[in-house]
């Protein structure tokens, strides 16, 4: 009986090492941004947050103004000093802080078409105190031993932003969010690690909070990965398969046109029998961004198919989602 069990565990660790084995393919694909109204306007404005001790709105106008997309900036971010120099001007607020009855009068004097203001609060830092129950040995092979407890704090770090943007040309809200970060760290007596302070862990906050709005805002590039099909699914010949492995070792050295060719080939000689063939070609086609292509290929495996195909479903869902979202992107992208 140890033994069938033993049989079993081996067959499922076997079977999880093969599928985590199995070639895949990286696809690089252009998603559309969350917030249709700034995404489709070119001059952007950030204005100094309320109580920014974290420096969240110089982090947030840094990462706006490195979006590039195909290598062209995405956004023309009105620099601070010209921005500093309107206020001045106009003696609205020397600190550089617009209150919001002066936004869309300041937006309109800088040439901006949106403007980001907001607030941030005190970063906040608890700590609480306990005890861990420890073990040690009281000879050297442990055939005794005693507990013991250790002293350890917990330190929970917060912080929280609110976060708007405004339309100049029609006055109001676009967008508006509140963006939150807290995590937990313990040290106990016995541990050579220490508690990081609040300063420190608030400044990687506020890099974390820059990143997610800004990524809200513009068209960005999502890596995955998207596996082959690596068996033959028909009586293969022994040519059929020299076809089928040397198109995988040309599709991992990122030569798709050559594994190409071999596919094309193994579907003539499988007469377009084969959705291996076709499947395999189709995510080809998905990561040169084909998506036309790939969508047909994809068609041709899913009509062959006799009982379901995990992969091949799932890259029906997949490829129509992709096109959709490419259509979306593109009208974004039409400024």
């Amino acid at each position: 009986m140890r033994k069938k069990i033993k049989l079993i565990i081996l067959f499922g660790i076997t079977v999880f090492l093969c599928s985590a084995c199995s070639q895949k393919v990286t696809i690089k694909a252009l998603e559309p941004a969350q917030i249709d109204r700034v995404a489709s306007m070119q001059n952007i404005a950030v204005t100094r947050f309320k109580n920014d001790t974290v420096g969240l709105s110089n982090k947030i106008e840094r990462s706006l103004s490195a979006i590039t997309i195909n290598g062209k900036k995405y956004f023309r971010v009105v620099s601070r000093d010209d921005f500093k120099k309107v206020i001045a001007e106009q003696r609205l607020q020397s600190s550089g802080l617009v209150e919001d009855s002066k936004v869309v009068e300041v937006g309109e004097l800088i040439g901006a078409d949106a403007l980001i203001s907001g607030r941030v609060s005190n970063p906040t830092s608890q700590d609480s105190y306990f005890y861990e129950k420890r073990i040690r040995c009281l000879d050297k092979k442990c055939k005794e031993f005693t507990y013991y407890r250790v002293r350890c704090m917990r330190r929970v770090i917060a912080l929280f932003s609110d976060v708007k943007i405004v339309d100049i040309a029609h006055g109001d809200i676009i967008f508006a969010d509140t963006m939150n970060r807290r995590r937990s760290y313990k040290h106990c007596s016995d541990d050579y690690r220490t508690l990081p302070s609040t300063s420190m862990v608030a400044d990687e906050f506020a890099d974390s909070m820059a990143r997610e709005f800004t990524q809200k805002l513009t068209p960005h590039y999502k890596y995955f990965q998207v596996k082959l099909l690596e068996d033959p699914d028909l009586d293969y010949t022994d040519k059929q398969e020299e076809l089928l492995k040397a198109s995988l070792k040309y599709i991992e050295q990122n030569r798709y046109d050559k594994a190409q060719n071999l596919l094309l080939e193994l579907v003539d000689s499988t007469g377009s029998q084969s959705y291996v063939a076709f499947y395999n070609l189709g995510v080809i086609k998905e990561a040169q961004g084909k998506y036309a292509e790939a969508k047909e290929y994809y068609e041709y495996a899913d009509n062959l198919m006799l009982e379901p195909v995990e992969e091949i479903n799932e890259a029906m869902l997949r490829i129509t989602n992709l096109i959709q979202k490419r259509e979306k992107t593109l009208k974004q992208m039409k400024r």
